[in-house]
């Protein structure tokens, strides 16, 4: 879809295939089923959300991109990246994140592992 990470991937690596873009996820769902496309790339969650659209279709496992999620202060501001550090670290190891994650019943995500 659009200028998405994985599709910039894909548009450097594809060798043997033609890439259609979509405007949105939904989008390219819908021109993947209209068109009769051979394959259609995005988020995990989503992918897993438009199965019932797609009767036959499979999820391949594995993975050729992931999205790495960050967060980050000032340059300057040691203080607050050593607090932001500690926090996130925390929130895996406790298990915040991964109840999060099942709690909103979210499909296809998985805790990064420490840091």
């Amino acid at each position: 879809a659009g200028r998405s990470a994985y599709g910039l991937w894909l548009e450097r690596n594809l060798r043997h295939a033609e890439l259609v873009r979509a405007d949105s996820l939904g989008g390219a769902t819908e021109q993947f089923i209209q068109q009769k496309l051979d394959a259609l790339a995005g988020l995990k969650p989503g992918l897993l959300a438009d199965l019932d659209k797609l009767p036959g279709a499979r999820i391949i496992e594995g993975k050729f991109s992931s999205v790495q999620q960050a967060i980050g202060t000032g340059k300057r501001n040691t203080a607050g990246a050593a607090y932001l550090n500690e926090f996130v670290e925390e929130a895996k190891r406790s298990g915040v994140v991964a109840r999060l994650i099942e709690r909103h019943k979210v499909r296809g995500l998985s805790v990064a592992p420490p840091a």
